[in-house]
C-alpha cells in the first residue's frame, strides 16, 4: 500500500493491471529468493522482508481472490478466448484458488496443482468453498482491494499484513474505503522495518 493509501494506481487496464505507478508497490519484493522461488525463479536476495514472505506463504492450502486480480476484461467470459490469469500455465498458487465473480465460468485446472474455481454465489460460499479445500490449513485472502473490503466488513478476516511502501500514486484504488473507522476486531501486533517497506500486521482478538 502506498503512503496515501492505494493498493493500486490510476487507469487500471488489461495492459497495466495495477495501474500508473502500482509496480512501484511491489518494487521490494521482486528480488528476494522468497518471492522468485514461487515464480520458479532462482537466486535472489535475504533481507528483513524474507520471514514476512516465507511466513505468509508457510500455511496456505488455499486461496480467494476477486475477478479483477485474476484479470481479464469485465463482463462475461470469453468462451472463444477465455482469459487463464496474469499467471502462465503454472501459476505460482499450487493450491485451490476461487475467484468471486459475477459470471459462471467451468473450473480451470493448471499446472503444478493450481486450479482455479469461479464463485458467483458471494464471498461466504467462496470462504467456505476454500476451507473445505485447504483441509485446516489456511485460506489466503490475495486481493484486490474490493474483495478485501468485502471480507473485512463481514468481519470475516483473522490476520492482515500491510506492506507499506513509502511512494505516492495520487488515486487509484484505496484498501480502506468504505471500511468505516475500526477494523472488525483486528489489532495490531507487528512492525518490521525492512528495505524500502514496512511491514505492519493486524490479527484478531
Amino acid at each position: 500500500m502506498s503512503l496515501d493509501g492505494f493498493v493500486a494506481g490510476p487507469s487500471q487496464s488489461v495492459e497495466n493491471p495495477l495501474g500508473i505507478g502500482g509496480t512501484r508497490l511491489h518494487e521490494w519484493a521482486f528480488g528476494l529468493a522468497a518471492f522468485r522461488a514461487p515464480h520458479g525463479l532462482e537466486g535472489g536476495e535475504v533481507n528483513e522482508s524474507t520471514a514476512v514472505i516465507q511466513e505468509s506463504l508457510a500455511n496456505i492450502g488455499a486461496t480467494v481472490m476477486g475477478r479483477n486480480m485474476f484479470g481479464g476484461h469485465p463482463g462475461p467470459w470469453d468462451a472463444a478466448k477465455p482469459w487463464n490469469g496474469w499467471w502462465g500455465i503454472d501459476p505460482p498458487f499450487h493450491h485451490p484458488v476461487f475467484v468471486l465473480t459475477h459470471h459462471k465460468r467451468a473450473p480451470l485446472e493448471l499446472e503444478g496443482g493450481t486450479t482455479f474455481t469461479f464463485v458467483t454465489n458471494g464471498i461466504e460460499a467462496a470462504l467456505e468453498q476454500g476451507r473445505r479445500a485447504a483441509g485446516g490449513k489456511d485460506v489466503s485472502l490475495a486481493g484486490g482491494a474490493s474483495a478485501a473490503q468485502q471480507y473485512l466488513a463481514a468481519g470475516l478476516v483473522d490476520e492482515m499484513e500491510i506492506s507499506i511502501v513509502p511512494t505516492l500514486l495520487g488515486g487509484g484504488e484505496r484498501l480502506f474505503d468504505g471500511i468505516g473507522d475500526d477494523l472488525h476486531g483486528l489489532e495490531h501486533v507487528r512492525t518490521v522495518a525492512a528495505p524500502n517497506v514496512t511491514h505492519v500486521k493486524f490479527s484478531r482478538r
